[in-house]
């Protein structure tokens, strides 16, 4: 049994609670999801949960029902060890991406985290760019991002690597670690207070299970051998899944993602590209797309060599991929801009016709 503050409730939780306390409502915290079952964690112990018909066909859309690490408002039949989910708190962080695909939808890994641990491993796994996505989303979904680097113990030039990292990223905390022999492990557990969520995030085989057995002390998680040939290995965590860890802290475990596609990042984006963002202040258009048009400082910068081309890059793509999502999945959007297209198209067929007349008059 623990108390609702070591499982991460705070401040901002309460008030946005008091009306439904009112109504006699206790509150949990959801550790695992399956499909509409759940696992809560509450002040009377871990308990099955199912949600409300009510809440179930009121969600507009998958990301609105309880995902892993939300506080829910529950009934609790303390006899059965079960508990009825009846509303989703506000949530005051989430980590969320594009669904992996075609398909335009939002999925919600999880909710509520401090600390978003971005887990690369120094071999193939490597990655500036990889890096600058889970950044993007981290910003944009209000948490405070840390980098971490796995398997130091087997590359030769980790201060190398984190000086780079730290040259494009100063902002951001990132050290290396060795899930293998231990070492820097305790530095990730100072980060892991009382009451303070952290979810590790990365591709697959980067170490986060290993990563989390070292945190817990024993094996806990399940580890897979990777390919030494390219350094991947299978979806060793299969679901997502909140653990507590001895001492305090809370860890959300996270399946690796193979592909990661932006979702609605903004804000995200001008925060990881702030040096862009600064510049784009003296751009003469308000406007400016920083890729044809005159006086613009961002583009000034990249020819005077003050702005790397990979950043720029990296920058315009990931804008193009934000703005692609927002239209898709705004339907708004979408007829306006189907409506300016369909006027483009038709100004080309009448100047077309209007030459082709212009010609045989000739």
């Amino acid at each position: 049994m623990k108390s609702l503050k070591l499982l991460g409730w705070n401040s901002f939780f309460e008030e946005n609670s008091e009306l439904l306390k009112q109504n006699g409502f206790s509150f949990a915290r959801i550790i695992t999801e399956h499909k509409e079952r759940y696992i809560v964690a509450s002040e009377k112990g871990e308990l099955n949960a199912e949600i409300t018909g009510k809440l179930l066909f009121s969600s507009e859309d998958n990301a609105d029902l309880p995902k892993v690490g939300d506080w829910v408002a529950v009934i609790i039949y303390e006899d059965e060890k079960k508990a009825i989910i009846h509303e989703v708190l506000t949530r005051r962080t989430v980590f969320r991406r594009k669904v992996a695909g075609k398909k335009i939808q939002e999925q919600v890994i999880a909710s509520n985290i401090d600390l978003l641990l971005i887990v690369q491993s120094l071999d193939a796994n490597y990655n500036h760019r990889r890096l600058e996505r889970y950044l993007v989303m981290s910003y944009e979904g209000k948490m405070q991002p840390v980098i971490v680097f796995n398997k130091r113990d087997i590359c030769p030039d980790v201060n190398k690597k984190l000086e780079e990292v730290k040259r494009i990223f100063p902002d951001i905390n990132s050290f290396a670690v060795s899930a293998e022999t231990g070492e820097g492990i305790n530095n990730l557990k100072e980060m892991i207070t009382e009451g303070k969520t952290c979810a590790l995030v990365g591709s697959s085989g980067v170490g986060k299970s290993s990563i989390i057995n070292r945190l817990l002390g024993f094996e806990r998680q399940k580890v897979n051998e990777i390919r030494l040939s390219d350094s991947k290995g299978k979806h060793t965590t299969s679901t997502r899944e909140l653990i507590l860890i001895p001492g305090g802290g809370i860890i959300i475990d996270t399946p690796g993602m193979r592909e990661f596609q932006l979702w609605a990042a903004d804000s995200g984006i001008e925060n990881v590209f702030n040096e862009i963002d600064e510049l784009s202040m003296n751009c003469h258009f308000k406007d400016c797309t920083h890729t044809h048009e005159i006086n613009c400082s961002v583009l000034d910068a990249l020819e005077k060599g003050k702005l790397s081309q990979e950043r720029y890059n990296s920058y315009l793509k990931l804008k193009k991929e934000t703005e692609w999502i927002k239209i898709k999945s705004d339907p708004e959007e979408m007829q306006k801009r189907e409506e300016k297209w369909k006027k483009i198209h038709k100004q080309v067929k009448y100047m077309k016709k209007f030459n082709r007349r212009n010609f045989r008059k000739e």
